[in-house]
Order: C-alpha cells, then structure tokens, then sequence
C-alpha cells in the first residue's frame, strides 16, 4: 500500500520547512543539507525522503552527486490555496482600519 503524503503535512513540520527555506536559496546535497541541523543524517534524509514525495523537491544528479532544489510548481499550489484567505484577512484588516480611523472615542 503506497502512502500519499499530503504538501500540507510535509510543511506542517518546522525542520521541514527549514530544509525549503535552505534550498531555496541554492541547491544542496543531502549531506550539505543535513550540515545545518542537530539531527542525525538518517532523521534529515526522511524529512528530505517526505519534501520528495510531496514533489516540494526535486533532485538532480551529477555523477554520484544528487542535489536537492525547491520545486516552484508545488510551492505556487501551496501560495494558489493560501491567497483566498490572505485577501480575506487583507479586506478585514482594511475595513477595521477604516472604522479606526472613524472612530471618536466619547468624551466623559
């Protein structure tokens, strides 16, 4: 039975997000990558293992080398869900600013 990982809990984890935040800047190799944490190689490799399955990597190899990039495709469906609720949230803020800026606080 294969289990389909969802990109929402692939994110949901912050080592998780560390990683995409890494190879967003550059390309990295597993090893490189595991470099800028305190868990083991074996725990980064899962992380990386689950950030592949939900196609948020993606990775190429250069001889025995493989390095690991941000796959922009998958990061602009997270972005394509979220923005309802950003404009949402944005419009609520907007109209409160505006009844702030209304607003005369009574004088006792």
């Amino acid at each position: 039975m294969e289990i389909r990982r969802d990109v929402f809990q692939a994110i949901a984890d912050p080592t998780r997000r560390a990683i995409l935040s890494l190879v967003a800047i550059q390309a990295m190799t597993p090893g490189a990558i595991a470099e800028n944490f305190k868990s083991s190689r074996q725990t980064i490799s899962k992380h990386i293992q689950i950030l592949s399955e939900c196609e948020l990597l993606r990775q190429t190899q250069a001889g025995r080398e493989i390095h690991y990039h941000l796959n922009p495709e998958k990061i602009k469906e997270i972005d394509n869900f979220i923005e309802p609720f950003r404009k949402m949230w944005d419009d609520r803020f907007n109209k409160l600013e505006s009844i702030m800026k209304n607003y005369k606080p009574k004088n006792d």
